[in-house]
């Protein structure tokens, strides 16, 4: 099969198209003919390299996977050849008491689809069977190969962990990365006021007609300053942080008494720093969330269904331009995901 693969770690030159041999799956095994897979910012760090992280290479990438299915395994039950499928992308021992809880995503083996196991940038990949998940019959494999980790993110940040509420403020951080688009969407969704940011007046305007309230230029204003300003001097009730290191600070300040800041990831560095005083003497909580459940997903697609939330498409680019797609997340250029069609 074609597939995209890096065998050492560096910069989007190391990705390669190659011939590689098609999965073999196991009884409880599916294999699925790839006919989208989206891009992610773990994409990069995986090619680069993370400390304290081992990747097995060569590696084939890509944790958003849609396609049909092409072969299932002996045991599996509930999936037909054929189906058209996105796939759930976090992988558990589905044993732990974690994974029996409905929290797999806190599985001590948990691992992603293209982290420790090979992806779906490639013509085929093999995933548990208990990953699939039926495509709803309006949505396209591109749209569906968009949706899935964004939208798990988003829905267990604001849901699961901040516990967002009717009637309350959200400040959201990058309107114009994938989990930021899908964050406004289910904020508003849950009735509360959004307001969020962006680098460009081109990507503050698609932040708007996502249905944000209010948007920030982060290029020309101070984060916190505008917030205060928007809220009466009260600041937030909740920051979707996901940034890290270049906007922890102004995330800390623009949060209201009580706040609570959610953050999934640290893309621009992960050393942040808190005035502990400030912590606690204006009664903060600070969140860490990771991916989502498997029902997070169902979730999700309930309000895809209900034309709550959509999958917001920056490019589509043929598989073999994988490391443009790689170059254009790494520049910040793109206005929610980059997504590769594979024939």
């Amino acid at each position: 099969m074609k597939a995209i693969v890096y065998s050492e770690h560096g910069g989007p030159e190391v990705l390669r198209t190659v011939e590689a041999p098609t999965p073999e799956i196991d009884a409880y095994e599916v294999l699925v003919r790839v006919r989208a897979c989206a891009l992610n910012h773990l994409d990069l760090f995986l090619r680069r390299g993370l400390p304290g992280i081992e990747i097995p290479l060569p590696h084939i990438p890509g944790s958003d996977i849609a396609g049909e299915v092409a072969k299932i395994g002996a045991k599996v039950k509930s999936v037909k050849v054929g189906e058209r499928v996105m796939l759930q992308p976090g992988i558990s021992c589905g044993q732990c008491e974690k994974c029996l809880a409905g929290e797999d995503n806190k599985c001590r083996q948990y691992t992603l689809l293209g982290q420790m196991v090979d992806g779906g940038c490639a013509e085929y990949v093999k995933s548990p069977a208990v990953n699939v998940v039926p495509i709803p019959e309006k949505m396209s494999f591109e749209e569906a190969a968009a949706f899935p980790l964004v939208s798990i993110t988003a829905w267990h940040m604001l849901i699961t962990r901040a516990k967002l509420k009717p009637a309350e403020t959200v400040l959201v951080l990058a309107a114009g990365s994938g989990v930021g688009s899908a964050a406004i969407q289910i904020a508003k969704a849950s009735g509360a006021r959004v307001i969020s940011t962006a680098s460009t007046k081109e990507k503050v305007l698609k932040g708007k007609e996502l249905g944000a309230d209010s948007m920030i230029l982060h290029s020309e204003n101070r984060i916190s300053e505008e917030v205060k300003r928007m809220t009466n001097r009260r600041g937030v009730d909740v920051v979707f942080e996901h940034v890290g290191q270049a906007t922890w600070e102004e995330s800390i300040r623009s949060l209201a008494f009580g706040g609570r800041l959610v953050t999934c990831g640290a893309t621009t560095g992960f050393d942040a720093k808190i005035d502990i005083r400030y912590l606690f003497t204006r009664q903060f909580s600070l969140l860490g969330s990771f991916m989502g459940s498997k029902a997070d997903l169902f979730s999700a697609l309930e309000l895809y269904r209900r034309g709550l939330l959509s999958p917001v498409i920056d490019l589509v680019l043929p598989l073999e331009k994988c490391a443009e797609g790689h170059q254009r997340l790494e520049l910040r250029e793109q206005f929610g995901k980059i997504v590769l069609r594979v024939a």
